[in-house]
């Protein structure tokens, strides 16, 4: 059999699955269950078709194959902001669990920003996923009605839900702020002041744990919170330790909301000569890469992001073939790294 010539280009130049057919010399069905990998199809035309589809560039429209077939092969993922290793750590693990199951990443970046997370999210469902993944618990009643009228599974990344209607992969913020504040309380530190920066839920959920414990211990002072909108960096970080360094009465320790703020501070008191933990001891959060190497070691909360990504996919793939999930809410934990630091 001759080998036909490529078609002609479409006017919008996208190679369909009837030009593959019509250079395969087969029914547009045909290639539909080849490129699928049904094993109904015999091996020759298999090869034929892939080959076909090959020389076209064909690409499989995979809006079409699910508005056929009912069944969507791709995720939402909403996160923040992938300049933060935090993130880059979630979406890595979430996406690897999901793509050995055969389902690709729509990955959507919402700038701790309530409105364009609710557009995201409209853009991401008139392609029609299979299901979603959003960061923390807190968003409009707009986005909230989305999800809920949507139908499509949805889990929420970071915190844990109260309601055995959402479903959530996280931990306690709260507990892991209040443990560390615990830990710099143990080792006779009464003036600790809390350093946070961006200012979202979770990073207020930790000012809250740190409220608590300094308060039960007698030593709360609503001059101890240093808060600042800006976008967490080490810049940002040295900037607020050399503000809180002139606070007077003198802090003892800080804690920072971030280990990029906590990394940034040591390198200002390294070039202030002042000494750590000896005249101040800094703590951060979250276990970033460098934490360990800083000089001295930082003392931090590991949190565990990969873990938190395989997880919620794990449950959400769950969810999308209707299988039972044991509990709505996994609680991944976290815990406190002491080092030099403090």
């Amino acid at each position: 059999m001759s080998q036909k010539s490529p078609p002609r280009p479409r006017a919008t130049g996208r190679v369909t699955l009837a030009d593959v057919a019509r250079a395969a010399d087969v029914s547009p069905i045909t290639v539909s269950r080849a490129l699928s990998g049904r094993r109904a199809v015999d091996p020759d035309l298999v090869e034929r078709v892939r080959a076909a589809a090959q020389r076209l560039g064909y690409v499989p429209d995979p809006a079409a194959r699910a508005l056929a077939s009912r069944h969507s092969t791709h995720v939402a993922i909403l996160i923040p902001m992938l300049t933060n290793a935090l993130f880059v750590d979630l979406l890595e693990a979430a996406q690897r669990t999901l793509r050995q199951a055969g389902f690709q990443t729509l990955i959507g970046i919402t700038h701790y920003d309530p409105s364009e997370e609710e557009q995201l999210l409209r853009e991401q469902l008139a392609h029609r996923p299979a299901g979603v993944l959003v960061t923390g618990m807190q968003r409009t009643n707009a986005t909230r009605a989305l999800i809920e009228a949507s139908g499509v599974p949805c889990v929420h990344l970071m915190e844990l839900a109260d309601t055995p209607a959402t479903y959530s992969v996280g931990f306690s913020q709260l507990e892991a702020g209040a443990t560390m504040t615990r830990h710099l309380l143990e080792r006779g530190r009464k003036r600790i002041a809390f350093a946070a920066v961006q200012l979202d839920p979770r990073t207020m959920q930790r000012m809250d744990g740190w409220r608590r414990e300094m308060t039960n211990a007698g030593c709360h002072d609503a001059t101890l919170e240093w808060l600042n909108p800006a976008r967490s960096s080490q810049t940002i970080g040295a900037q607020m330790f050399e503000q809180i360094i002139r606070q007077t009465p003198p802090v003892d320790a800080i804690f920072f909301c971030n280990d990029d703020l906590a990394q940034g501070a040591l390198l200002a008191a390294a070039r202030h000569s002042i000494k750590v933990p000896e005249q101040i001891a800094i703590a951060g959060f979250n276990d970033l890469p460098g934490s360990d190497q800083m000089i001295p070691p930082l003392t931090t909360v590991r949190t565990p992001r990969s873990e938190i990504g395989e997880a919620a996919a794990v449950m959400l793939l769950k969810l999308i073939r209707g299988e039972p999930v044991a509990a709505h809410a996994v609680d991944v934990g976290f815990s406190l790294v002491e080092r030099d630091s403090t």
